[in-house]
């Protein structure tokens, strides 16, 4: 089949959902990956930060099929050994106590918000449910995570959507105190680096800030990692970088290397806050999916991880000196970049393609989320692409 045979079919059997890029993927390796007309692009996408290991890692490959020939699926009702050497592992790394596996951010994210109401609730009574989260947050798309997610964009269509979230203004401490005196907040969520909100990262003074509040009146936080956890930022989770520890923290993306899973990791206060029947997901731990999370987490031993933060911080700095450029955010291998007036991003993207490189979006500007084992040459190369389409725009400006 063709790019535009598979286009046809998705257009008339695929609920319209996305808009995709011209291009139908057939195969990958690494950081490369080929179209079914044989045009090979350089990936600085991973599945918006999924692959964390690029297309067919050969150690993420042969626990992948491994673990399928032996044991594909056998439900909760059942123990099995890979999600528990995955929740032992999340948790020695993470300094959390306990896991709870699902399949995706959203659902990480349904079950953090739960837990939270639910502690709030066994220790306060009622009317304490209130979970706060930032202005330009993205939490996910179920009712209730769109109800968290702080950007006015989504919150379309799909009314009414769950009560008890408001949005307060990102790295406003003074706001934010003025909130909880009214003693109806349980959890406060938030990202280190708003990601689909375009790559802004946190002050290292609000989070701190945050934290004693949430210390000082029994306040849950919640750190949603699903785009920045995973070694995403140089550190295997994002608020490692600021000496944070948090009640409940939430994984997806990377974790599973291209497969769908999604954690939720509790704290001392939370670890016992769902007993059984609280909550469930019946693909929540598949053998497969956690076997792949396992060959991730054994790749980013911390060599890996300060490799990846050094191959940030060398994006960074090249990104800043190109042409066009006004200014360049993130952490690790998370970046934006915002371009000057008169460069549109979704030209950029689409230029890019052309000249065989591959990139994402955010808001308006462009977002970098390469696989972690991304090459140096690579960089460069991506970088060149880059330059060159930016040197159009700066011509045709002239």
């Amino acid at each position: 089949m063709t790019n535009a045979d598979i286009q046809q079919q998705d257009h008339q059997f695929l609920a319209q959902t996305y808009a995709r890029f011209p291009l139908a993927l057939a195969k990958g390796k690494g950081c490369e990956v080929w179209d079914f007309d044989g045009n090979r692009y350089l990936d600085f996408t991973s599945g918006i930060g999924t692959n964390s290991l690029g297309f067919a890692d050969d150690q993420w490959l042969n626990a992948v099929v491994s673990q399928a020939s032996s044991l594909q699926h056998t439900s909760n009702l059942f123990y099995t050994e890979p999600a528990t050497t995955l929740a032992k592992r999340l948790s020695e790394a993470s300094g959390l106590q306990r896991a709870f596996f699902c399949n995706s951010g959203a659902e990480a994210n349904e079950g953090a918000i739960k837990a939270a109401r639910k502690y709030s609730h066994d220790r306060y009574g009622e009317n304490r449910f209130t979970i706060l989260t930032l202005e330009n947050s993205f939490h996910g798309r179920t009712i209730s995570t769109l109800a968290a997610t702080g950007q006015a964009a989504f919150h379309q269509h799909f009314f009414p959507f769950t009560q008890g979230f408001e949005h307060l203004p990102a790295n406003d401490i003074n706001a934010l105190t003025a909130r909880v005196a009214n003693n109806d907040v349980c959890a406060i969520m938030l990202e280190i680096v708003q990601g689909e909100g375009g790559i802004l990262t946190l002050n290292p003074d609000y989070l701190a800030a945050i934290t004693q509040l949430c210390q000082e009146k029994d306040i849950l936080l919640i750190i949603d990692e699903v785009q920045t956890g995973i070694g995403r930022t140089g550190k295997l989770l994002a608020y490692q970088h600021f000496g944070l520890q948090p009640d409940i923290v939430t994984l997806a993306k990377g974790l599973g290397g291209g497969l769908p899973i999604g954690a939720i990791l509790f704290g001392e206060k939370c670890a016992d806050v769902l007993s059984k029947g609280d909550h469930g997901s019946t693909f929540g731990a598949n053998p497969v999916c956690c076997a792949a999370a396992n060959a991730v987490l054994t790749k980013l031993d911390p060599h890996f991880l300060a490799d990846v933060a050094r191959k940030g911080e060398k994006l960074q700095q090249a990104l800043a000196k190109l042409p066009g450029v006004k200014s360049v955010s993130g952490m690790g291998l998370m970046i934006g970049v915002e371009f000057e007036q008169g460069i549109n991003v979704a030209d950029v993207v689409q230029k890019s393609i052309k000249q065989g490189v591959l990139f994402l979006t955010a808001k308006h500007k462009l977002r970098l989320l390469p696989p972690l084992v991304i090459t140096s040459a690579q960089l460069v190369t991506g970088i060149a692409v880059l330059e060159n389409v930016l040197k159009e725009f700066s011509q045709n400006r002239a």
